[in-house]
C-alpha cells in the first residue's frame, strides 16, 4: 500500500465487475478507504485487500445505496452491461440509467460532492438502448450540483481477475476453436471498411479514475480514454493468436450480413450477438489517446503480446459467452 496524505473514503458502485475490481484494487493500493456495494451472491468476487467495507444490496435497494455512500468523500459508478436479461431484471434502464439517478440522489442526500461516472465512447441520441441510457446517465450526473467527472473508454483489455474481457473472449470465441475466425468489416469490400478500435488497458483506466479523485481540474469534464493504437478487428484477433502462439486463418465477413442473421434470432438469448451489439461494433471505437496521456502523465499501455501475457493462463479454460456481449465496461 502506498502512503497517501489525501486518503479518501470512496464508495464504488459496480466494484465487483471487470473494470470495477481494478478500480477497487487501485484505490486500496493508494491507501484510500473503499465502501463497496456488493450484490447478494457476488461476495466471492470481492478480492481486494486493504481498507475495505462491504454493504450487501443491489441497485434496486435505495437503502443499500445510501448505506454505501454514507460518510464517503466520493462516489465512483462503474456499472455497465451490453446485453439485457429482462427475466432477471438486468436492463439498460435499470442499471445504466436508473442506478445512476438513485446513486446521484443518495450522494446528494449524504453530502458527498465528488462523483465519477464510467460511461462509454460513442454514446449518442438517437442510438441503441445501451448508448442512450449511458448518455442520459451522463446528463443526470452533469445536471446535478455534484463535482462530476465522466470517462468514456474505448474497448478495455487487461487481466480479467477471473472475470471476462475482450482479449480473453477473442481467444475463446475466435482463436481457440478449430475453425477460421471471423474478420468483420463494413461495406462490400474488406479493404476499405475496416472496423477500428483503440483498446485501452484496464489498469490505465483505473489509474485515470483514482488520479482524478482529488484533482479539481477534472470536475465538470468528459474524458475519452483510448490506447495509443487504432487496430482493426482482424488485427486484434491476430495479436491474440500471436500471444498464445497459434496460427489463425481469418475469413472476412461483412457485418451487415451478420446483423441480418442476428435479427432473425433476436428472440433467442442463446444467439451470441444482438443486432444492437453489431450496430455499435460497426460504428468503430477509436479514441485520441491524448486525454489518457494527460491524466496518466505517461504513454498508455499498448495491445501487445507483452501486455496480453495473462492470456496464457486461459489456454485450458472452458468456453464462455460470446465476445460481442462483452465489448463494453
Amino acid at each position: 500500500m502506498e502512503s497517501n496524505e489525501n486518503q479518501l473514503k470512496v464508495a464504488v458502485i459496480g466494484g465487483t465487475g471487470f473494470v470495477g475490481s481494478h478500480i477497487v484494487d487501485a484505490l486500496t493500493r493508494k491507501g484510500h478507504h473503499v465502501s463497496l456495494l456488493v450484490r447478494p451472491g457476488s461476495e466471492d468476487k470481492v478480492s481486494a485487500s486493504g481498507d475495505l467495507r462491504t454493504i450487501k444490496g443491489d441497485l434496486g435497494a435505495p437503502d443499500a445505496i445510501a448505506a454505501a455512500v454514507e460518510g464517503c468523500d466520493a462516489v465512483i459508478y462503474c456499472v455497465g452491461i451490453l446485453r439485457e436479461d429482462r427475466a432477471r431484471g438486468i436492463t439498460y434502464e435499470a442499471l445504466q440509467y436508473r442506478g445512476v439517478v438513485d446513486t446521484v440522489a443518495a450522494a446528494r442526500a449524504a453530502g458527498v460532492q465528488r462523483f465519477l461516472l464510467m460511461s462509454a465512447n460513442g454514446v449518442r441520441r438517437p442510438g441503441t438502448p445501451y448508448q442512450e441510457t449511458k448518455l442520459r446517465a451522463e446528463e443526470v450526473a452533469l445536471g446535478s450540483d455534484l463535482d462530476v467527472t465522466i470517462f468514456r473508454p474505448s474497448v478495455i483489455f487487461g487481466d480479467p481477475n477471473g472475470r471476462m474481457e475482450i482479449a480473453t473472449q477473442l481467444y475463446r470465441d475466435m482463436v481457440k476453436p478449430p475453425i477460421p475466425a471471423v474478420g468483420f468489416y463494413n461495406g462490400l469490400w474488406p479493404g476499405n471498411g475496416q472496423i477500428l478500435m483503440s483498446p485501452v488497458h484496464v489498469e490505465d483506466v483505473a489509474d485515470a479514475f483514482v488520479g482524478s479523485l482529488d484533482d479539481a481540474r477534472t470536475a465538470g469534464e468528459i474524458y475519452t480514454l483510448g490506447g495509443p493504437d487504432d487496430l482493426s478487428w482482424s488485427e486484434l484477433i491476430r495479436r491474440v493468436a500471436e500471444t498464445v502462439q497459434r496460427r489463425k486463418w481469418i475469413i472476412p465477413c461483412p457485418i451487415g450480413m451478420m446483423k441480418f442473421v442476428a435479427g432473425l434470432f433476436a428472440w433467442s438469448s442463446f444467439f451470441p450477438v444482438t443486432p444492437d451489439q453489431l450496430t455499435m461494433l460497426a460504428e468503430g471505437n477509436t479514441v485520441n489517446t491524448g486525454h489518457l496521456e494527460k491524466l496518466l502523465g505517461k504513454t498508455p499501455r499498448r495491445f501487445t503480446v507483452r501486455n496480453l501475457a495473462y492470456l496464457k493462463r486461459e489456454l485450458d479454460l472452458p468456453a464462455s459467452p460470446s465476445v460481442a456481449s462483452k465489448l463494453g465496461n
